[in-house]
């Protein structure tokens, strides 16, 4: 595609996931093709039916930041800090060198701090109104982690967050992408993150009966498109990038991942927690998302899927991507990648990105982790084993959430741009 059109690329990414927290020990941890979901030990998880989580035990905030404002943070601020300056430090680009006020953020939580929230009401209901932290109020708003974030870099553009459930991170980064392309912003930082390992939180999912409950083999719980799925598994962490004006990258020499060359979002109107049955909604999101982007069906070369491990999810997913592609749907590869850092809710889909980015920037697909036979209704051709070697040149990353929203980023790789 002509640069004349303001194209929109990756420079940095910034992934705090549980297969890994940066882009080599992400890239690590999908190649070890091993699921890190276990038991679930940030509180216990015994009293529901589901007991395991993609947790992030290693992460260490004072490595991103000053212990004293670590402190005052929560965690999924701390992981919002941790990603953006690990996008910033990939995408070598200096917060001094960027004009502040064309410089956006743009980032999706669907649980915001809830985690210090429940903390907070444990001690409300032990000792009272005097014990409520003051800072609560700053902390916990979904809003505080794009906040925070333009407060580090002195960023005075555009700043927002959503919290649309399961689709929040990739509808940041496509609304990131729109205010570069509109030519309102020259430089965004963007993504998702979600830090909800809190009991309250994690067993409500767990009442709904939205969780797998394979506790005995908590490695293998997650497994996407799986005759045996039973349900998701919950994860934590973040996704930030470091999104720019293809001219903006180029004029700085910086290295380019992707180009975000398609977006697409709308919604289901049927039910809260269920998709809508056809995918009619989800199959138009992906055709929005290929038309917005200028190219075909035809055109796509890899899929990475949604796949949230949920019975009604996969098969309608699965709908969805052979309407959308039509005959072609059958010759396109397809992966699920969530058994690697769990559904992490509004960050999944960023996570997901950032792993189409490294398909395309390595030739290679992570395999379905814990596919062994597919499902009803599952028949599409889903990579297993030892995953996939190729030239993937056209991306799609499905992100469909609570509520039926839907949202897809088509991803190119750079080479497209000359």
């Amino acid at each position: 595609m002509s640069p004349d059109r303001r194209s929109v690329v990756i420079t940095g990414i910034g992934p705090v996931t549980a297969s890994g927290i940066g882009v080599d020990a992400l890239s690590a941890g999908l190649r070890s093709r091993r699921s890190p979901v276990a038991d679930v030990t940030r509180f216990d998880a015994t009293p529901f039916r589901s007991h395991m989580a993609a947790e992030i035990p290693d992460f260490e905030p004072e490595a991103y930041m000053e212990a004293k404002q670590a402190r005052r943070l929560d965690r999924f601020v701390q992981f919002s800090l941790a990603g953006a300056r690990l996008a910033m430090e990939d995408a070598s680009l200096d917060a001094d060198a960027v004009d502040p006020t064309r410089a956006a953020i743009e980032m999706g939580s669907a649980m915001g701090g809830i985690a210090h929230a429940e903390d907070e009401l444990r001690k409300y209901l032990s000792g009272g109104a005097r014990t409520i932290d003051p800072r609560l109020a700053t902390t916990t708003f979904a809003g505080a982690a794009s906040c925070h974030v333009a407060i580090q870099y002195g960023f005075t553009g555009p700043n927002t967050t959503n919290a649309m459930s399961c689709a929040a991170g990739a509808i940041a980064i496509g609304n990131a992408a729109r205010l570069i392309r509109d030519g309102v912003a020259d430089v965004a930082i963007a993504g998702g993150v979600d830090a909800p390992l809190a009991p309250v939180c994690y067993g409500a999912f767990s009442s709904i009966r939205a969780m797998s409950t394979r506790n005995d083999d908590p490695a293998a719980s997650c497994r996407p498109f799986d005759k045996d799925r039973d349900g998701f598994v919950m994860g934590e962490g973040a996704c930030i990038f470091v999104l720019e004006a293809f001219e903006h990258a180029r004029a700085r020499g910086a290295r380019m991942y992707a180009e975000v060359r398609g977006y697409g979002t709308n919604n289901d109107a049927y039910h809260m927690a269920a998709p809508r049955p056809d995918g009619s909604r989800a199959a138009a999101c992906i055709l929005a998302a290929i038309e917005s982007a200028g190219l075909a069906p035809s055109d796509v070369g890899h899929v990475n899927a949604h796949g949230s491990s949920t019975a009604l999810n996969d098969s309608t997913e699965t709908k969805a991507i052979r309407a959308a592609l039509g005959e072609h749907a059958a010759r396109v590869p397809v992966t699920g990648t969530k058994p690697y850092h769990g559904h992490a809710l509004g960050a999944s889909g960023a996570m997901e990105a950032a792993i189409a980015c490294l398909t395309m920037r390595d030739g290679w697909i992570p395999p379905t982790l814990n596919l062994l036979e597919p499902g009803v209704g599952c028949d599409l051709d889903y990579v297993t084993g030892a995953g996939r070697d190729g030239t993937y040149r056209a991306v799609l990353s499905n992100s469909f959430g609570f509520g039926g929203i839907n949202a897809v980023l088509l991803l190119t790789a750079p080479s497209e741009l000359h």
